[in-house]
């Protein structure tokens, strides 16, 4: 059996199987079976939602921090999914995606948290290209033809 062990600061939250934990002092807890959990610098506030990913990353984030909620999330999370797929071109967004789709689907919720926070540089990037001031380039060249 392997073990996982986790440092908290003093006063740090972490989210286990949808309990709240906070510390009141620096301590390592050591989880001796699988867990969901979620640490407090990875939760991201609903105001924050402001990208696709983002939102997608709030609907899992709520699978995990909330199971009571989970049907209401999953709801959510396979109408926003066929969405972002056919908004996206990016072929690497595409293939992470369909990974999330599949790490929930097999109730790996913070493995799909990890995965789309790992999309977010090439969400930017792509939100950078299409928010460049324009060029003086024809279409044509910029397209590469």
């Amino acid at each position: 059996m392997s073990t996982l062990k986790i440092s908290l600061k003093a006063n740090e939250k972490i989210y286990v199987n949808g309990a709240v934990i906070k510390t009141d002092r620096k301590v390592t807890l050591e989880f001796l079976n699988n867990v969901q959990f979620l640490l407090e610098n990875h939760v991201l506030q609903a105001e924050d939602a402001h990208t696709p990913l983002r939102q997608l990353y709030f609907t899992v984030q709520i699978m995990l921090i909330t199971p009571d909620n989970g049907d209401d999330a999953r709801r959510l999370f396979n109408q926003l999914l066929p969405r972002l797929l056919n908004s996206f071109t990016n072929e690497r967004i595409r293939a992470g995606l369909k990974h999330i789709e599949e790490l929930v689907a097999n109730g790996q919720v913070y493995d799909a948290l990890k995965e789309i926070r790992a999309l977010y540089p090439v969400e930017e990037e792509i939100m950078r290209q299409n928010t460049a001031p324009a060029t003086d380039e024809p279409v044509a060249a910029v397209a590469g033809e």
